[in-house]
């Protein structure tokens, strides 16, 4: 095996690829998509917040009142009684109203033909309705142009389930504020455990940065691995190879590729994370100036990086070789793609056991699952990010691995060595054994 073979079609890999207006386009669409679906949702809800102008009209001469003030609140004022509840909320922050409150009529058909006349000509948006019932339980009447403003009912809904609850609660006799203290939601201070000693810690914090890693790793596989097996096929269809193979070895040029294509993928990875931490900065340095003292945010740190990196290397030439050795199988890009959904089953069950992993990386399925060569790659990244597993543990996921692509690029090789010379018919199952065993 020659070492300047590999680097030489090592570095042609990387230098095409990285070249070209398609690896840009793909590595801007993430960071793009990401800074879109974080700016975006705040700027669509802030421009988008519906302000309905509405008469309350109150034959209990209680509630009304109570839900002025509520609705009040929406603008930035105090509720009366200073509960803020649902406050910052997602439907708070979609749905203002502008109310007028107005007693009932001594002639109620004339006042509602009035309101609804009022909402023809839109003077007003709606008018609601609210009658001695409400404390049994009675619908309040809403009549409006649109009914469809679902948010914006739904806001009004909960207002005024709180002022009729409160209601209730003080015709029974019952402070509604000894209520609200009593039936305050417990909250969980967390504390992760590790040989540095104790420390505060937001457990969703943990969550999400092992979910990123998850996805970024599942992500990077899925698309690269793909490359490999086009590119193989390109240079099959094309004939290129029969000429690369007069000055090459089969076996050094399917490993240029892997290593070529594999930088490529980590210079890809590098961006997205460099963006990544530009476009969360804002919002961390944010979090903590309301977290909680004493309390820390997760960090990478250098082993975490280190076991990261080494572990997307093992997990792409895991799954390259298999991507490669089905693009030096056969013809074209429609049947080997039908032979690669195979491939994508292993990287499907990772995403399927994401949850209970993150739930519990200590219990047994998670650590046999996470021992499997070509699901370790995934899950093992998920665990380190939570809690650092046991050396042996890494170990022996260290050494499956590497055992699985060794056996992997031997057993790619002497396919590719008889494949990529191969043209015709689509090859069977029992063809390709032959190709591995005569090669």
């Amino acid at each position: 095996m020659r070492l300047d073979g590999i680097y030489v079609v090592a570095k042609r890999e990387y230098l095409q690829r990285i070249k070209t207006k398609g690896f840009w386009l793909g590595t801007l669409i993430l960071p793009l998509f990401a800074a879109a679906m974080t700016v975006v949702p705040g700027l669509l809800i802030t421009k988008t917040q519906a302000s309905q102008t509405i008469v309350i009209v109150d034959e209990t001469g209680q509630v009304g009142r109570e839900l002025m003030a509520r609705l009040a609140a929406r603008d930035g004022e105090t509720p009366k009684g200073g509960d803020k509840r649902g406050m910052g909320m997602d439907e708070s922050r979609m749905a203002r109203f502008d109310a007028k409150l107005q007693k009932p009529a001594a002639d109620r058909a004339a006042q509602r033909a009035d309101l609804d006349r009022r909402v023809r000509e839109k003077e007003i948006d709606a008018w609601a309705w609210i009658g001695r019932g409400v404390y049994q339980e009675a619908p309040v009447e809403y009549h409006a142009r649109s009914v469809s403003n679902i948010f914006t009912q739904d806001a009004l809904e909960d207002d005024l389930s709180w002022v009729v609850r409160r209601a209730r609660l003080e015709e029974a006799g019952i402070d509604p504020q000894r209520v609200d203290e009593m039936n305050r939601r417990v909250r969980l201070k967390t504390e992760r455990v590790s040989e540095e000693g104790s420390r505060a810690e937001g457990g969703f914090g943990g969550m999400l940065f092992a979910m990123v890693l998850f996805f970024i790793l599942y992500i990077s596989i899925l698309m690269w691995g793909q490359q490999i097996m086009n590119g193989v096929l390109e240079e099959k269809g094309s004939r290129v190879i029969e000429v690369v193979l007069s000055a090459i070895r089969p076996f050094e040029l399917m490993m240029g590729k892997l290593i070529g294509i594999c930088l490529v993928g980590l210079t890809q990875i590098t961006i997205w994370l460099g963006t990544l931490g530009v476009l969360t900065a804002p919002g961390i340095l944010a979090s903590m100036a309301f977290m909680p003292k004493g309390a820390t945010l997760p960090t990478l740190t250098f082993g975490m990086a280190f076991h990261f990196g080494l572990l997307f290397i093992l997990g792409f030439f895991a799954f390259a070789t298999i991507y490669a050795a089905i693009g030096a199988s056969f013809n074209n890009l429609q049947e080997a793609q039908q032979a690669a959904s195979v491939a994508i089953i292993f990287v499907i069950v990772p995403a399927l056991v994401l949850y209970p992993v993150m739930n519990d990386p200590n219990s047994t399925m998670s650590v046999v699952l996470s021992l499997i060569p070509l699901f370790t790659p995934l899950l093992m990244p998920l665990r380190i990010a939570i809690e650092m597993p046991p050396l042996w543990q890494l170990l022996l996921a260290y050494a499956l691995t590497l055992g699985f692509v060794w056996g992997m690029v031997w057993l790619c090789a002497r396919i590719y060595r008889v494949g990529i010379l191969m043209y015709g018919k689509k090859p069977t199952f029992q063809e390709i054994v032959r190709w591995v065993r005569y090669a």
